[in-house]
Protein backbone atom coordinates (compact mmCIF):
# COMPACT_ATOMS: atom_id res chain seq x y z
CA UNK A 1 0.00 0.00 0.00
CA UNK A 2 1.36 3.95 -0.95
CA UNK A 3 2.13 5.77 1.89
CA UNK A 4 2.61 9.66 2.00
CA UNK A 5 4.11 11.95 4.22
CA UNK A 6 1.37 13.96 6.94
CA UNK A 7 1.63 16.77 8.39
CA UNK A 8 -1.07 18.39 11.14
CA UNK A 9 -1.07 21.97 12.15
CA UNK A 10 -2.99 23.60 14.88
CA UNK A 11 -3.16 27.56 15.21
CA UNK A 12 -3.66 29.34 18.03
CA UNK A 13 -3.11 31.84 20.18
CA UNK A 14 0.23 32.33 22.26
CA UNK A 15 0.42 29.09 24.14
CA UNK A 16 2.02 29.43 27.86
CA UNK A 17 5.67 29.43 27.37
CA UNK A 18 6.72 27.42 30.38
CA UNK A 19 4.81 24.45 28.72
CA UNK A 20 5.34 25.11 25.64
CA UNK A 21 8.35 22.11 25.06
CA UNK A 22 6.27 19.74 26.63
CA UNK A 23 3.04 20.96 24.89
CA UNK A 24 4.40 20.16 21.56
CA UNK A 25 6.00 16.66 22.40
CA UNK A 26 3.09 15.26 23.67
CA UNK A 27 0.98 16.75 20.61
CA UNK A 28 3.15 14.58 18.62
CA UNK A 29 3.96 11.63 20.70
CA UNK A 30 0.25 10.96 20.83
CA UNK A 31 -0.86 11.65 17.73
CA UNK A 32 2.06 9.61 15.93
CA UNK A 33 1.46 6.71 18.98
CA UNK A 34 -2.29 7.01 17.98
CA UNK A 35 -1.75 6.55 13.70
CA UNK A 36 0.56 3.27 14.40
CA UNK A 37 -2.02 1.69 16.91
CA UNK A 38 -4.36 1.98 14.29
CA UNK A 39 -1.89 0.42 11.58
CA UNK A 40 -1.78 3.77 9.79
CA UNK A 41 1.73 4.35 10.66
CA UNK A 42 4.91 1.50 11.14
CA UNK A 43 6.75 1.79 14.43
CA UNK A 44 10.22 2.68 12.22
CA UNK A 45 8.13 6.11 10.61
CA UNK A 46 10.35 9.55 11.26
CA UNK A 47 8.33 11.72 13.69
CA UNK A 48 9.17 15.36 13.86
CA UNK A 49 7.85 17.82 16.38
CA UNK A 50 7.39 21.55 15.71
CA UNK A 51 5.90 24.30 18.79
CA UNK A 52 6.54 27.83 18.67
CA UNK A 53 4.46 30.38 20.46
CA UNK A 54 1.37 30.30 18.28
CA UNK A 55 1.38 26.92 16.93
CA UNK A 56 1.48 22.89 17.84
CA UNK A 57 2.56 20.78 14.32
CA UNK A 58 3.88 17.31 13.51
CA UNK A 59 5.49 15.91 10.47
CA UNK A 60 4.87 12.17 10.57
CA UNK A 61 7.15 9.88 7.25
CA UNK A 62 5.04 6.92 5.23
CA UNK A 63 1.95 7.16 6.82
CA UNK A 64 -1.06 5.03 4.87
CA UNK A 65 -4.34 6.39 2.94
CA UNK A 66 -6.33 3.71 5.11
CA UNK A 67 -4.78 0.77 7.30
CA UNK A 68 -4.37 -3.23 6.03
CA UNK A 69 -7.55 -5.21 6.53
CA UNK A 70 -6.99 -7.29 10.25
CA UNK A 71 -8.01 -10.89 10.45
CA UNK A 72 -9.95 -10.94 13.70
CA UNK A 73 -10.81 -14.32 16.09
CA UNK A 74 -13.93 -13.63 18.49
CA UNK A 75 -14.77 -15.89 20.97
CA UNK A 76 -18.95 -16.11 21.14
CA UNK A 77 -19.69 -18.69 23.88
CA UNK A 78 -18.80 -22.14 25.27
CA UNK A 79 -19.95 -25.21 22.80
CA UNK A 80 -22.54 -26.50 25.34
CA UNK A 81 -24.26 -23.26 25.17
CA UNK A 82 -23.65 -22.56 21.61
CA UNK A 83 -24.65 -26.04 19.63
CA UNK A 84 -27.51 -28.37 21.15
CA UNK A 85 -27.20 -32.21 21.46
CA UNK A 86 -27.45 -32.76 17.47
CA UNK A 87 -24.81 -29.97 16.87
CA UNK A 88 -27.33 -27.28 15.26
CA UNK A 89 -27.01 -23.81 16.53
CA UNK A 90 -29.25 -22.30 19.57
CA UNK A 91 -31.21 -19.68 18.92
CA UNK A 92 -28.73 -17.58 21.47
CA UNK A 93 -25.60 -18.98 18.99
CA UNK A 94 -27.72 -17.29 16.36
CA UNK A 95 -28.72 -13.90 18.02
CA UNK A 96 -25.33 -13.47 18.37
CA UNK A 97 -24.27 -14.48 14.83
CA UNK A 98 -26.36 -11.64 13.86
CA UNK A 99 -25.29 -9.05 16.16
CA UNK A 100 -21.88 -9.52 13.99
CA UNK A 101 -23.72 -9.62 10.79
CA UNK A 102 -23.51 -13.40 9.86
CA UNK A 103 -26.42 -15.89 9.49
CA UNK A 104 -26.95 -19.43 10.14
CA UNK A 105 -24.92 -20.75 7.56
CA UNK A 106 -21.61 -19.57 9.23
CA UNK A 107 -22.38 -21.85 12.24
CA UNK A 108 -20.55 -24.83 10.38
CA UNK A 109 -17.70 -22.11 9.94
CA UNK A 110 -17.04 -21.37 13.57
CA UNK A 111 -13.75 -22.65 15.32
CA UNK A 112 -14.08 -24.36 18.27
CA UNK A 113 -10.80 -24.08 20.83
CA UNK A 114 -10.51 -24.55 24.81
CA UNK A 115 -10.85 -21.49 26.51
CA UNK A 116 -9.77 -22.11 30.08
CA UNK A 117 -11.52 -25.79 31.11
CA UNK A 118 -14.31 -25.22 28.82
CA UNK A 119 -14.53 -25.63 24.71
CA UNK A 120 -15.51 -22.09 23.20
CA UNK A 121 -16.78 -20.82 19.90
CA UNK A 122 -14.49 -18.50 18.20
CA UNK A 123 -15.83 -16.62 15.30
CA UNK A 124 -13.52 -15.39 12.26
CA UNK A 125 -13.90 -12.50 10.63
CA UNK A 126 -11.85 -9.61 8.72
CA UNK A 127 -12.33 -6.08 10.00
CA UNK A 128 -11.85 -3.31 7.99
CA UNK A 129 -8.50 -0.84 7.97
CA UNK A 130 -9.54 2.64 9.11
CA UNK A 131 -9.13 5.24 6.99
CA UNK A 132 -6.88 8.12 7.45
CA UNK A 133 -9.92 10.75 7.70
CA UNK A 134 -10.92 8.22 10.44
CA UNK A 135 -7.85 7.39 12.00
CA UNK A 136 -6.08 11.08 12.39
CA UNK A 137 -9.55 12.31 13.91
CA UNK A 138 -9.18 9.55 16.56
CA UNK A 139 -5.69 10.47 16.76
CA UNK A 140 -6.32 14.48 16.34
CA UNK A 141 -9.06 14.26 19.42
CA UNK A 142 -6.91 11.97 21.64
CA UNK A 143 -3.80 13.78 21.43
CA UNK A 144 -5.58 17.12 22.11
CA UNK A 145 -7.15 15.50 25.20
CA UNK A 146 -3.85 14.34 26.67
CA UNK A 147 -2.22 17.39 26.46
CA UNK A 148 -0.54 18.48 29.75
CA UNK A 149 -2.42 21.84 30.13
CA UNK A 150 -2.82 22.59 33.97
CA UNK A 151 -5.95 24.77 32.73
CA UNK A 152 -8.28 25.21 29.77
CA UNK A 153 -10.30 28.26 28.95
CA UNK A 154 -13.51 28.49 27.52
CA UNK A 155 -14.65 30.30 24.07
CA UNK A 156 -17.14 30.82 21.59
CA UNK A 157 -16.97 29.84 18.28
CA UNK A 158 -17.33 31.98 15.36
CA UNK A 159 -20.99 30.99 14.79
CA UNK A 160 -21.55 32.90 18.51
CA UNK A 161 -23.32 30.16 20.17
CA UNK A 162 -20.80 27.41 20.69
CA UNK A 163 -18.11 27.20 23.02
CA UNK A 164 -15.33 25.03 23.30
CA UNK A 165 -12.68 24.19 25.95
CA UNK A 166 -8.74 24.20 24.75
CA UNK A 167 -5.54 25.78 26.70
CA UNK A 168 -6.06 28.79 24.24
CA UNK A 169 -8.22 29.76 21.52
CA UNK A 170 -7.50 28.22 18.07
CA UNK A 171 -8.06 29.29 14.63
CA UNK A 172 -6.59 27.49 12.12
CA UNK A 173 -6.36 23.75 11.30
CA UNK A 174 -3.93 21.78 9.03
CA UNK A 175 -3.97 18.33 7.73
CA UNK A 176 -2.12 17.52 4.56
CA UNK A 177 -1.41 13.82 3.16
CA UNK A 178 0.83 14.44 1.12
CA UNK A 179 -0.12 17.26 -1.28
CA UNK A 180 -3.99 16.21 0.20
CA UNK A 181 -5.96 17.86 2.79
CA UNK A 182 -7.55 15.25 4.83
CA UNK A 183 -11.25 15.98 6.09
CA UNK A 184 -10.75 16.45 9.36
CA UNK A 185 -12.12 18.86 12.30
CA UNK A 186 -11.59 19.99 15.85
CA UNK A 187 -12.30 22.61 18.18
CA UNK A 188 -14.83 24.15 15.38
CA UNK A 189 -12.19 24.09 12.71
CA UNK A 190 -12.30 22.55 9.40
CA UNK A 191 -8.88 21.07 7.95
CA UNK A 192 -7.08 23.08 5.36
CA UNK A 193 -3.42 23.90 3.69
CA UNK A 194 -3.12 27.67 5.47
CA UNK A 195 -1.34 28.77 8.15
CA UNK A 196 -0.12 31.97 9.56
CA UNK A 197 3.37 32.94 9.54
CA UNK A 198 4.91 35.72 12.22
CA UNK A 199 2.65 38.54 13.27
CA UNK A 200 4.74 41.66 11.87
CA UNK A 201 6.97 39.91 9.64
CA UNK A 202 5.84 37.43 7.16
CA UNK A 203 6.69 38.11 3.52
CA UNK A 204 3.00 36.74 3.63
CA UNK A 205 0.50 37.21 6.45
CA UNK A 206 -1.73 33.59 4.85
CA UNK A 207 0.41 30.77 3.80
CA UNK A 208 -0.69 28.45 1.37
CA UNK A 209 1.13 25.17 1.76
CA UNK A 210 2.16 23.27 -1.14
CA UNK A 211 2.35 19.97 0.73
CA UNK A 212 3.46 18.07 3.70
CA UNK A 213 7.00 18.06 3.17
CA UNK A 214 7.30 21.92 2.93
CA UNK A 215 5.86 23.25 5.95
CA UNK A 216 9.10 24.22 7.74
CA UNK A 217 10.61 25.63 4.32
CA UNK A 218 7.81 27.92 3.61
CA UNK A 219 7.18 29.15 7.40
CA UNK A 220 10.81 30.34 7.26
CA UNK A 221 11.24 31.98 4.09
CA UNK A 222 7.60 33.11 3.29
CA UNK A 223 6.56 33.27 7.15
CA UNK A 224 9.77 34.38 8.64
CA UNK A 225 9.05 31.62 11.44
CA UNK A 226 11.94 28.85 12.73
CA UNK A 227 8.86 25.95 13.51
CA UNK A 228 11.01 23.89 15.04
CA UNK A 229 11.58 24.15 18.81
CA UNK A 230 14.92 22.50 19.01
CA UNK A 231 15.70 24.52 15.42
CA UNK A 232 14.59 28.08 17.24
CA UNK A 233 16.57 26.93 20.61
CA UNK A 234 19.73 26.10 18.72
CA UNK A 235 19.59 29.67 16.78
CA UNK A 236 19.27 31.56 20.14
CA UNK A 237 22.45 29.95 21.54
CA UNK A 238 24.00 30.52 18.51
CA UNK A 239 23.58 33.84 18.48
CA UNK A 240 23.39 34.54 22.07
CA UNK A 241 27.46 33.00 21.65
CA UNK A 242 28.50 35.33 18.96
CA UNK A 243 27.33 38.37 20.54
CA UNK A 244 28.60 37.77 23.55
CA UNK A 245 31.87 37.07 21.91
CA UNK A 246 31.82 40.23 20.35
CA UNK A 247 32.14 42.03 23.79
CA UNK A 248 34.26 39.46 25.11
CA UNK A 249 32.19 38.16 27.72
CA UNK A 250 30.03 35.27 27.85
CA UNK A 251 26.43 34.92 28.64
CA UNK A 252 25.01 33.03 31.64
CA UNK A 253 23.82 29.50 31.47
CA UNK A 254 20.07 28.76 32.44
CA UNK A 255 18.92 25.85 29.88
CA UNK A 256 15.33 26.98 31.53
CA UNK A 257 15.61 30.53 30.85
CA UNK A 258 16.60 29.17 27.26
CA UNK A 259 13.60 27.00 26.47
CA UNK A 260 11.28 29.77 28.00
CA UNK A 261 12.81 32.10 25.71
CA UNK A 262 12.60 29.92 22.49
CA UNK A 263 9.00 29.42 23.45
CA UNK A 264 8.45 33.17 23.75
CA UNK A 265 10.22 34.15 19.84
CA UNK A 266 9.43 32.78 16.11
CA UNK A 267 12.18 34.61 14.58
CA UNK A 268 14.74 35.48 17.34
CA UNK A 269 17.47 38.28 17.29
CA UNK A 270 20.00 38.83 20.35
CA UNK A 271 20.58 42.52 20.80
CA UNK A 272 22.71 43.46 23.77
CA UNK A 273 21.65 46.40 26.04
CA UNK A 274 23.33 48.15 29.04
CA UNK A 275 22.64 49.22 32.53
CA UNK A 276 23.94 52.04 34.79
CA UNK A 277 27.29 50.51 36.05
CA UNK A 278 26.29 51.97 39.57
CA UNK A 279 23.71 49.14 39.89
CA UNK A 280 26.80 46.54 40.11
CA UNK A 281 26.89 47.67 43.92
CA UNK A 282 24.33 45.21 44.40
CA UNK A 283 24.67 41.40 45.06
CA UNK A 284 25.17 39.94 41.71
CA UNK A 285 23.09 37.46 42.39
CA UNK A 286 19.90 39.77 42.71
CA UNK A 287 20.57 41.71 39.44
CA UNK A 288 20.75 38.46 37.53
CA UNK A 289 17.83 37.08 39.36
CA UNK A 290 15.69 39.52 38.53
CA UNK A 291 16.71 40.08 35.15
CA UNK A 292 16.19 36.37 34.16
CA UNK A 293 12.69 36.12 36.41
CA UNK A 294 11.14 39.50 35.10
CA UNK A 295 12.76 40.34 31.72
CA UNK A 296 14.26 37.07 30.61
CA UNK A 297 17.37 38.23 29.72
CA UNK A 298 20.38 36.67 29.55
CA UNK A 299 23.03 38.50 31.84
CA UNK A 300 26.90 38.85 30.54
CA UNK A 301 29.56 37.80 32.87
CA UNK A 302 33.53 37.96 32.19
CA UNK A 303 36.16 35.59 32.39
CA UNK A 304 35.96 35.45 36.14
CA UNK A 305 32.38 35.38 36.46
CA UNK A 306 31.57 39.12 37.60
CA UNK A 307 28.67 40.16 36.40
CA UNK A 308 28.66 43.13 33.91
CA UNK A 309 26.89 46.15 32.97
CA UNK A 310 26.08 44.76 29.73
CA UNK A 311 22.92 42.15 29.22
CA UNK A 312 21.71 39.94 26.20
CA UNK A 313 17.70 40.12 24.93
CA UNK A 314 15.94 37.85 22.68
CA UNK A 315 13.76 39.91 20.43
CA UNK A 316 10.66 38.82 18.52
CA UNK A 317 11.64 40.94 15.68
CA UNK A 318 14.50 42.34 13.38
CA UNK A 319 13.91 45.95 12.17
CA UNK A 320 16.67 47.73 10.48
CA UNK A 321 16.94 50.14 13.37
CA UNK A 322 17.59 48.24 16.15
CA UNK A 323 18.62 51.17 18.60
CA UNK A 324 14.46 51.30 19.81
CA UNK A 325 14.16 47.94 20.39
CA UNK A 326 17.42 48.06 22.72
CA UNK A 327 16.70 51.83 24.28
CA UNK A 328 13.17 50.34 25.20
CA UNK A 329 14.54 47.29 26.97
CA UNK A 330 16.88 49.33 28.88
CA UNK A 331 14.62 51.86 29.96
CA UNK A 332 12.57 48.12 31.45
CA UNK A 333 15.04 47.45 33.12
CA UNK A 334 16.33 50.27 35.13
CA UNK A 335 13.07 50.52 37.17
CA UNK A 336 13.74 46.61 37.99
CA UNK A 337 17.77 47.05 39.13
CA UNK A 338 16.17 50.15 40.93
CA UNK A 339 14.11 48.16 43.06
CA UNK A 340 16.95 45.37 43.78
CA UNK A 341 18.99 48.29 44.97
CA UNK A 342 16.63 50.12 47.09
CA UNK A 343 15.87 46.46 48.91
CA UNK A 344 19.36 45.86 49.22
CA UNK A 345 20.27 49.68 50.93
CA UNK A 346 16.61 49.36 53.44
CA UNK A 347 17.72 45.80 54.27
CA UNK A 348 21.47 46.99 55.56
CA UNK A 349 19.79 49.38 57.60
CA UNK A 350 18.87 46.67 60.41
CA UNK A 351 20.80 43.83 61.33
CA UNK A 352 20.44 40.12 60.91
CA UNK A 353 20.29 39.85 64.88
CA UNK A 354 17.90 42.64 65.19
CA UNK A 355 15.35 40.77 62.83
CA UNK A 356 15.66 37.40 65.19
CA UNK A 357 12.45 37.99 67.44
CA UNK A 358 10.50 38.68 64.26
CA UNK A 359 10.72 35.19 63.38
CA UNK A 360 8.20 34.55 66.67
CA UNK A 361 5.46 36.10 64.36
CA UNK A 362 5.91 33.97 61.59
CA UNK A 363 3.96 30.57 61.28
CA UNK A 364 6.69 27.45 60.31
CA UNK A 365 4.01 24.76 60.67
CA UNK A 366 0.64 24.89 62.53
CA UNK A 367 1.89 21.54 64.70
CA UNK A 368 5.62 22.11 64.87
CA UNK A 369 4.82 26.29 66.08
CA UNK A 370 6.76 29.30 64.02
CA UNK A 371 9.91 29.61 62.39
CA UNK A 372 11.58 31.43 66.29
CA UNK A 373 10.35 28.10 68.01
CA UNK A 374 12.08 26.18 65.09
CA UNK A 375 15.44 28.37 64.89
CA UNK A 376 15.74 27.42 68.83
CA UNK A 377 15.67 23.53 67.83
CA UNK A 378 17.99 24.27 65.17
CA UNK A 379 20.32 26.50 67.33
CA UNK A 380 20.45 23.56 69.96
CA UNK A 381 21.07 20.75 67.64
CA UNK A 382 24.05 22.74 65.90
CA UNK A 383 25.34 23.87 69.28
CA UNK A 384 25.63 19.81 70.15
CA UNK A 385 26.81 18.66 66.76
CA UNK A 386 29.01 21.50 66.94
CA UNK A 387 30.28 20.61 70.52
CA UNK A 388 31.08 16.92 69.37
CA UNK A 389 32.93 18.02 65.91
CA UNK A 390 34.92 20.65 67.52
CA UNK A 391 34.62 21.64 71.29
CA UNK A 392 33.50 25.01 72.42
CA UNK A 393 34.74 26.69 69.86
CA UNK A 394 33.03 25.24 67.21
CA UNK A 395 29.79 24.96 68.68
CA UNK A 396 29.42 28.39 69.80
CA UNK A 397 30.04 29.48 66.09
CA UNK A 398 27.67 27.01 64.92
CA UNK A 399 24.81 28.43 67.33
CA UNK A 400 25.41 31.85 66.62
CA UNK A 401 24.85 31.17 62.74
CA UNK A 402 21.66 28.82 63.35
CA UNK A 403 20.56 31.35 65.18
CA UNK A 404 20.77 34.39 62.23
CA UNK A 405 20.46 31.42 59.52
CA UNK A 406 16.57 32.43 58.64
CA UNK A 407 16.80 35.98 59.67
CA UNK A 408 17.08 37.36 56.28
CA UNK A 409 13.46 35.59 55.48
CA UNK A 410 12.20 39.07 56.81
CA UNK A 411 14.42 41.08 54.69
CA UNK A 412 12.37 43.08 51.66
CA UNK A 413 14.77 41.26 48.99
CA UNK A 414 14.36 37.87 49.92
CA UNK A 415 10.19 38.51 50.19
CA UNK A 416 10.67 39.53 46.59
CA UNK A 417 13.12 36.83 45.48
CA UNK A 418 12.65 33.82 48.12
CA UNK A 419 14.91 31.89 45.90
CA UNK A 420 17.81 34.30 47.57
CA UNK A 421 17.35 32.87 50.78
CA UNK A 422 20.43 32.23 52.71
CA UNK A 423 22.86 33.72 49.61
CA UNK A 424 21.24 37.60 50.80
CA UNK A 425 21.72 36.25 54.79
CA UNK A 426 25.58 35.91 53.87
CA UNK A 427 25.93 39.42 52.41
CA UNK A 428 23.87 40.54 55.44
CA UNK A 429 26.11 38.85 57.71
CA UNK A 430 29.46 40.15 56.00
CA UNK A 431 27.86 43.86 56.18
CA UNK A 432 27.01 43.58 60.15
CA UNK A 433 30.59 42.81 60.28
CA UNK A 434 30.66 38.78 61.23
CA UNK A 435 33.36 36.49 60.03
CA UNK A 436 33.10 34.78 56.70
CA UNK A 437 32.96 31.37 58.90
CA UNK A 438 28.95 32.40 59.92
CA UNK A 439 28.81 34.35 57.05
CA UNK A 440 29.07 31.45 54.73
CA UNK A 441 27.35 28.58 56.97
CA UNK A 442 24.30 31.12 56.98
CA UNK A 443 24.47 30.57 53.10
CA UNK A 444 25.23 26.88 52.82
CA UNK A 445 22.77 25.73 55.09
CA UNK A 446 20.87 25.24 52.84
CA UNK A 447 22.88 23.00 50.88
CA UNK A 448 23.03 20.12 48.87
CA UNK A 449 19.73 21.94 47.98
CA UNK A 450 19.53 18.99 44.88
CA UNK A 451 21.15 15.77 43.75
CA UNK A 452 24.99 17.03 42.86
CA UNK A 453 24.94 20.29 44.72
CA UNK A 454 28.11 21.48 46.50
CA UNK A 455 28.14 20.66 50.16
CA UNK A 456 28.52 23.66 52.70
CA UNK A 457 32.41 25.02 52.53
CA UNK A 458 33.29 24.54 56.45
CA UNK A 459 32.66 23.10 59.68
CA UNK A 460 30.33 25.75 60.99
CA UNK A 461 28.15 25.58 57.68
CA UNK A 462 28.08 21.82 58.49
CA UNK A 463 26.90 21.60 61.50
CA UNK A 464 24.07 24.30 60.88
CA UNK A 465 23.05 22.00 57.32
CA UNK A 466 23.29 18.94 59.48
CA UNK A 467 21.03 20.54 62.66
CA UNK A 468 18.54 22.08 59.88
CA UNK A 469 18.03 19.17 57.94
CA UNK A 470 17.84 16.48 61.22
CA UNK A 471 14.98 19.39 62.94
CA UNK A 472 12.69 19.32 59.67
CA UNK A 473 13.27 14.94 59.68
CA UNK A 474 12.67 14.51 63.22
CA UNK A 475 9.51 17.13 63.15
CA UNK A 476 7.95 16.10 60.15
CA UNK A 477 8.03 11.93 60.31
CA UNK A 478 6.63 13.25 64.48
CA UNK A 479 3.81 14.82 63.43
CA UNK A 480 3.09 11.81 60.44
CA UNK A 481 4.23 13.80 57.61
CA UNK A 482 5.77 10.51 56.07
CA UNK A 483 6.65 10.76 52.35
CA UNK A 484 4.96 8.57 50.33
CA UNK A 485 6.43 6.34 46.89
CA UNK A 486 4.70 9.88 44.95
CA UNK A 487 4.43 12.44 47.46
CA UNK A 488 7.05 13.99 49.48
CA UNK A 489 5.75 17.80 50.00
CA UNK A 490 8.56 18.52 52.31
CA UNK A 491 11.24 16.97 50.35
CA UNK A 492 12.18 14.93 53.12
CA UNK A 493 14.41 12.66 50.95
CA UNK A 494 16.19 15.16 49.84
CA UNK A 495 17.09 15.94 53.54
CA UNK A 496 18.01 12.49 54.12
CA UNK A 497 20.05 12.39 51.50
CA UNK A 498 21.43 15.32 52.47
CA UNK A 499 22.32 14.21 55.65
CA UNK A 500 24.07 11.02 54.59
CA UNK A 501 26.25 12.65 51.74
CA UNK A 502 27.55 15.30 54.31
CA UNK A 503 27.91 11.98 56.62
CA UNK A 504 29.71 10.14 54.20
CA UNK A 505 31.89 12.68 52.00
CA UNK A 506 33.18 14.66 54.75
CA UNK A 507 34.23 11.86 56.82
CA UNK A 508 32.25 12.88 59.92
CA UNK A 509 33.13 10.91 63.30
CA UNK A 510 29.57 11.27 63.89
CA UNK A 511 27.55 7.72 64.98
CA UNK A 512 23.98 7.72 64.62
CA UNK A 513 23.40 7.51 68.28
CA UNK A 514 24.75 10.23 68.72
CA UNK A 515 22.67 12.51 66.09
Amino acid sequence: MSTKNLLVELFVEELPPKSLKKLGESFADVLATSLKTQGLATSDVTVTAYASPRRLAVHITSVAAQAADKPVSQKLMPVAVGLNANGQATPALLKKLASLGADASAAPQLKRAMDGKAEALFFDSVVTGATLAEGLQKALDEALAKLPIAKVMTYQLADGWSSVNFVRPAHGLVALHGAEIVPISVLGLNAGRATRGHRFEAANPNIVLRDADSYAEQLKTEGAVIASFAGRRAEIAKQLAAAAAVENLHPIEDDALLDEVTALVERPNVLVGTFEAEFLEVPQECLILTMKANQKYFPLLDKNGKLTNKFLIVSNIRPADASLVIGGNERVVRPRLADAKFFFDQDRKKTLESRVLGLAKVVYHNKLGTQGERVERVCAIAKAIGQLLGGDSLALQAEQAALLAKADLLTDMVGEFPELQGIMGRYYAQHDGLGDDIAFAIEDHYKPRFAGDELPRNPVGICVALADKLETLTGMFGIGQIPTGDKDPFALRRHALGVVRMLLEKALPLGLHDL
